[in-house]
Formats: structure tokens, C-alpha cells, sequence
């Protein structure tokens, strides 16, 4: 995944794509930062998924940052956002669909026995662990409740 970075960042100076090259060097500082963290913790590097948690985490800030945008009467900002947005989104993996969501929780909640909403901990833990940057977890979160509950 560094490596896709890299890749990346080459080839948005070669092509001249200046916002695309700012998205991804934003990517590559909040990756360093991430293994310094990681180093402090006395890990080395940052793992694939904490990586993938970055990613979301950065998508998340920035789909936020839109709406306040917006709310603000600021569209071209919310715009720059969205933009950044598309460009993290590319190095993630194919985000699953509903029913595959549907059918992953159903699975989680077997495996780890859950029968009410106070198990939903561990059902979220088991999905994040296995499915970590594929599935919008606020979505899955939603649709895990509903399954407790009902």
C-alpha cells in the first residue's frame, strides 16, 4: 500500500495534477505520523489496517468538513473536499454492497454468540477486524443495532 502511494505521487507530478499530488502527500504525512505512533507504541510500522482505519478516518474528516462547507455558503471549498475525498477513496478496496454488509453481520453475530443490543461491541470488533475499509462502519453500526433489537 506504501508503495501504491509513492506510485501515486509520482505520477500526479508527472501528469501535472496538483490537487491530486496535494491529496496524496496529505495521505503520506498522516501515514508518517501514524508510524511514528506506531514506533512510540514499539511496533515499527503501521499495519495494513491501521492504514485502511486512516484512510476512513481522513474521508470521514473530510466529508464533514463538506457539509460544514456547504452549510456555510462555501461550494467551492466543499468542492476541494470532495475532490480529496475521491482521490483517498481510489486506494481503498472495493467497498462491499448492502447485501454483502447484511450477510457479514449475520455471520459476526453467530460467531460471537450475540444476543442483544449489549453484545454489540463484539459483533463491531469481530467486523472490524475481518472487514476493516471495506464496509462504512456508521452504516453497519446502524444495521447491527436494528438486528440486535429486533
Amino acid at each position: 500500500m506504501r508503495a501504491r502511494f509513492t506510485e501515486a505521487m509520482k505520477e500526479a507530478m508527472r501528469a501535472g495534477d496538483k490537487p491530486r499530488l496535494a491529496t496524496v502527500r496529505l495521505i503520506q504525512a498522516a501515514l508518517k505520523d501514524k508510524d511514528i505512533e506506531a514506533r512510540g507504541a514499539g511496533r515499527g510500522e503501521a499495519s495494513e489496517e491501521e492504514i485502511l482505519a486512516m484512510l476512513q478516518k481522513m474521508i470521514k474528516q473530510r466529508q464533514e468538513s463538506a457539509e460544514i462547507y456547504e452549510k456555510g455558503g462555501r461550494p467551492e471549498l466543499a468542492e476541494q473536499e470532495r475532490g480529496e475525498i475521491a482521490v483517498i477513496t481510489s486506494f481503498l478496496p472495493q467497498q462491499m454492497d448492502e447485501a454483502e454488509v447484511g450477510a457479514a453481520i449475520d455471520a459476526a453475530i453467530a460467531e460471537t454468540g450475540a444476543a442483544g443490543i449489549k453484545d454489540m461491541g463484539k459483533v463491531i470488533g469481530a467486523l472490524k477486524a475481518k472487514y476493516a475499509g471495506r464496509m462504512d462502519f456508521a452504516k453497519a453500526s446502524a444495521m447491527v443495532k436494528a438486528k440486535l433489537a429486533g
